[in-house]
């Protein structure tokens, strides 16, 4: 199973977007998506290719999963080192015990 990642259009350009992945920026391909995109709109990202729009009755509830997912708890931002791998979550207590746990 693949994972999509959800991001926030920053920037449009033609068939591409610049989207932000928890604090991450990266240009992603829109052109398969099959709806306009706008700055402000959600998308879910696979391997540099948007596969969908997130509609805006979605957004806040697939963020909240996602977030859970990768381990935030409620109320706390991800702090994603690499965007190719799974971030973790922000609180400096929980990333030196995954440190110490490697």
């Amino acid at each position: 199973m693949c994972l999509g990642i959800p991001g926030e259009v920053l920037e449009v350009d033609g068939e591409q977007v610049k989207a932000e992945f928890w604090d991450v920026e990266k240009w992603v391909r829109v052109d398969i998506v099959g709806e306009d995109i706008e700055v402000g709109d959600y998308i879910l990202n696979h391997a540099g290719f948007a596969i969908r729009k997130i509609p805006e009755s979605e957004v806040e509830e697939t963020v909240e999963y996602y977030e859970s997912l990768l381990g935030a708890e409620q109320g706390e931002t991800l702090e994603v080192e690499n965007y190719d791998g799974i971030g973790g979550a922000a609180s400096t207590e929980d990333q030196s015990e995954a440190r110490l746990n490697e």
